[in-house]
């Protein structure tokens, strides 16, 4: 009898062993990007035969497993559109339904990404609208679970959902309006991949091999006794980047800066240093990459480090290759880094999906970027690329401040003339330099046709900051 039992415990044993595991990002309900070259892994028993059926056209693929059982295949995927199915058959059958084939986009970054339409300590402005209307069967959510490591995984914690009131509810709610718009323009399906978490530098989203030009980024040798070891480098790229990298996706959307907003100079560096990282492991080419500029936020902190913080992002947009920034200087709040409208920013990244990568022709996505200053007399003139118009929108311009050479800036006069600004004070006869909006709090006054608003800029580059 107990025979018996053994050689069936054994069996049943082979069996589970035998079957196909998925990594959870591969499952029902996902959406995998079309007309790509899609990857599909997992692991099964070492050297074991892997058959894998896709119901787009019926097309078998085979792959052996390595000793160690991991295998992958390359599949061409369809135009948009499904329901599907996909079996994976290594003697056992697994069978994932519900697949869409449409456009999938990585939404990363800390809290202002990460945080969900029901909000949390803060409201979500008009969030119950879009709890309400969120019903879409089109559009597939998935939220990576918060990991932090020091080697990089190979799975994470998730599913695939409908985007439906209840899963939307917990979703990211700019991430959520992003694919909601793309999905309604290119009515096609729309996959998002949220991989967030509050509170995090940008160093927990690098790997290891990125930083070993900075010296000053110690990267941990351990993590055992750590409170918050997702605030340390690689930690969550390790945890929560990493097990993505086989999944092929359209591009990115990134929402993170305010925890390295007293370090503006480093993170000018650190940041195109991650996206061409991640555009190396993702080895899918130069993915658009689409990214927030911080908010304004507080008035206490006097060394300018929010201002100086959005002029690295700013300048980043000519140092990494198709990439887009979209400013947020009409919506942040003074006394709340976590503001309520999260539907501005949203549109704005998805303007610059749907016009740059998606080629649509008429929507505006480019803000107005300073150019060039020239100087006449007491008279400043500012010229801009992406403005053939300026416009306040009737309101008076007073975030404008002028310099001379004694580097003493002045409140100044400001007037539009077509796609220029003219700039002047009664104090300053000989202009050196001019500045708008370089404060920590302010709220934008400078816009093109398009309603989109100049980031904070200076034409100097000063170090003493005052």
């Amino acid at each position: 009898m107990k025979l018996a039992l053994s050689i069936l415990f054994l069996l049943f044993a082979h069996t589970v062993s035998a079957r196909v595991k998925l990594p959870s990002v591969i499952g029902n309900n996902m959406v995998l990007q079309q007309q790509s070259q899609a990857k599909l892994w997992g692991w099964a028993k070492g050297n074991a035969q892997v058959g894998i059926t896709t119901s787009w056209n019926n097309k078998e693929y085979k792959v052996r497993a390595d000793a160690a059982g991991n295998w992958m295949v390359k599949l061409v995927t369809p135009v948009a559109g499904g329901p599907y199915q996909i079996a994976f058959n290594d003697g056992d059958l697994v069978t994932i339904n519900n697949v869409l084939i449409g456009e999938v986009w990585v939404c990363s970054g800390q809290s202002n990404m990460e945080m969900p339409l029901r909000g949390n300590s803060s409201p979500i402005l008009n969030a119950n609208d879009i709890i309400v209307n969120a019903d879409n069967p089109q559009l597939r959510l998935f939220t990576v679970g918060r990991a932090a490591t020091l080697s990089p995984q190979t799975d994470c914690k998730g599913q695939w959902n409908e985007s439906t009131s209840e899963t939307a509810r917990d979703f990211s709610a700019l991430a959520f309006q992003f694919g909601e718009m793309l999905q309604k323009k290119l009515r096609v399906p729309v996959g998002l991949i949220v991989s967030s978490v509050g509170g995090t530098m940008i160093e927990s989203w690098m790997g290891k091999s990125s930083l070993d030009g900075f010296p000053e980024v110690k990267v941990p040798v351990s993590i055992d006794t750590v409170k918050q070891p997702y605030k340390l480098p690689t930690t969550l790229f390790n945890g929560m980047i990493a097990p993505l990298l086989n999944f092929d996706i359209k591009g990115f959307i990134w929402y993170q800066g305010e925890s390295n907003r007293h370090e503006p100079q480093l993170y000018g560096k650190l940041f195109p240093v991650m996206v061409a990282d991640w555009r190396r492991q993702w080895q899918q080419g130069e993915l658009p990459f689409y990214f927030v500029q911080i908010a304004p936020y507080g008035s206490a902190d006097k060394s300018r480090s929010g201002p100086l913080l959005r002029e690295a992002q700013l300048k980043a947009m000519s140092i990494i290759p198709n990439c887009g920034m979209a400013s947020t200087m009409d919506v942040g709040m003074e006394k709340n880094i976590h503001y309520m409208n999260k539907t501005i920013p949203a549109h704005r990244l998805g303007y610059w999906a749907l016009g740059k990568t998606y080629g649509i022709k008429g929507i505006g996505y480019n803000a107005p970027l300073y150019k060039s200053i020239t100087i006449d007399g007491n008279k400043a003139t500012l010229s801009f690329y992406f403005a053939n118009y300026l416009t306040s929108f009737e309101k008076p311009l007073t975030l404008f401040e002028i310099a001379g050479k004694d580097k003493i800036f002045y409140p100044a006069k400001a007037v539009l003339k077509g796609g220029q600004v003219i700039v002047e004070s009664g104090q300053v006869k000989v202009p050196v330099a001019v500045r708008y909006a370089f404060k920590e709090f302010v709220v934008a006054e400078l816009y093109n046709n398009d309603g989109l608003p100049a980031s904070s800029f200076r034409t100097d580059n000063w170090d003493d900051i005052r």
